[in-house]
């Protein structure tokens, strides 16, 4: 069912206001993820080599050889949903071409907001009764 126009709007007034109050956030979830196949094919094969030797280990009372195959189908299946790690060097590119470290002064400050009694919630509250008295 698609959204109505005033749902669009309201939609995209969110999505507005989530990049300005956190834009390292909007990033995020913007993004896609994409995992190489690679990645699946090596964690199933370390899947099923684990179960091998811990049947293998466990039939020939070899309590080492379970302990190890047990591993080694873990650390398959933790790789399927490790996020993947990020490429290339991190931190900020210098005019010269070097890159150096993230510092809290290389990035943009924000302004300090001014803490409100009630917190997260009552903020969100907030500016949701704003915004519904601005559509009036």
């Amino acid at each position: 069912m698609p959204l109505s126009e005033y749902e669009q709007r309201v939609l995209e007034q969110m999505e507005r206001a989530l990049e300005s109050d956190d834009p390292r956030l909007a990033t995020t979830l913007q993004r896609s993820r994409r995992r190489s196949p690679l990645r699946f094919v090596l964690a199933g094969l370390g899947v099923v080599l684990g179960l091998l030797l811990l049947v293998v280990g466990v039939s020939a009372n070899q309590t080492w050889l379970g302990v190890v195959g047990f591993v080694l189908m873990f650390a398959g299946v933790a790789t399927v949903f490790a996020a993947p790690r990020a490429k290339g060097p991190q931190g900020t590119v210098r005019a010269d071409g070097s890159v150096a470290p993230h510092t809290p002064s290389s990035r943009t400050a924000r302004p300090a907001k001014a803490k409100s009694g009630g917190g997260f919630m009552a903020r969100l509250e907030e500016r949701w009764d704003r915004r519904r008295d601005q559509g009036r």
